[in-house]
């Protein structure tokens, strides 16, 4: 998605060789007329895979799944990675370890909201090692809902979460793959 690497370039700040900085406009201050593009670009790409349901994990794909939620028609589901009080009854339950945070959360999604008649799409901002995407995958499997894939926006190429979940039968539709990014290069893409 060309508009998304350009803005990439002209906002993202890469930190040493594995950290790329998109809160201007991606997970913490949110550029909602991209994500508009980004949602529009998944529905185009999932647009025939019967999704009902957008499942995410707290906080950073909440916002994109929303606004991608709207071209589905369909609700969004997040991964908590904290039991409340609010939530009441079962629940699915997973661990992931988290790059960013560099810490194991349990996520925790109730039953009553996800079950074998969903079609389920999962949404998240980033793709490095996997965890995330592995553990909403198995929350999905827990449920007997049926994966449609994994829409990503900015999947880090360089490291082994994106291959192993393809070489695993994951339909995996990456918005921007970044081949290698350093501070004094940028941002090189794969695609």
């Amino acid at each position: 998605m060309e508009l998304l690497k350009q803005r990439i370039r002209q906002d993202g700040i890469v930190k040493g060789n594995d950290v790329l900085k998109v809160d201007s406009f991606l997970n913490h201050q949110m550029d909602i007329a991209l994500f508009e593009e980004i949602g529009k670009e998944f529905q185009r790409r999932f647009a025939n895979c019967g999704v009902n349901k957008i499942l995410t994990i707290e906080a950073s794909g909440i916002g994109i799944a929303c606004i991608t939620a709207q071209f589905f028609h369909c609700p969004v589901i997040f991964a908590k990675k904290t039991q409340t009080k609010n939530i009441d009854g079962e629940v699915f339950a997973t661990q992931v370890e988290s790059f960013t945070h560099g810490r194991i959360y349990q996520v925790i999604v109730s039953k009553k909201f996800l079950g074998p008649q969903d079609k389920v799409l999962i949404v998240d901002d980033f793709l490095a090692n996997g965890a995330a995407l592995e553990g909403l995958i198995d929350i999905v499997a827990q449920s007997g809902a049926q994966l449609a894939g994994a829409g990503i926006v900015i999947e880090k190429a360089f490291q082994p979460g994106g291959d192993r979940l393809r070489a695993q039968g994951v339909r995996v539709e990456s918005l921007a793959r970044v081949k290698a990014m350093s501070e004094e290069n940028g941002v090189e893409f794969a695609d």
